[in-house]
């Protein structure tokens, strides 16, 4: 079974986050986590193309 690929995930809207400080967790904390699941994926992605050229 091979791997959903992932979207890049869009920043939270201006009006997401509250900029108070005590979200837990806060919009941009999720926003950054999926953003590294992201990058994470799409370089494995790369590394696997290479491998197969």
């Amino acid at each position: 079974m091979s791997e959903t690929v992932l979207e890049k995930p869009f920043p939270p809207a201006d009006d997401d986050c509250c900029g108070g400080g005590a979200c837990n967790p806060c919009v941009w904390d999720h926003y950054y986590a999926e953003l590294q699941k992201w990058r994470i994926q799409q370089a494995k992605l790369k590394e696997q193309k290479e491998l197969n050229t």
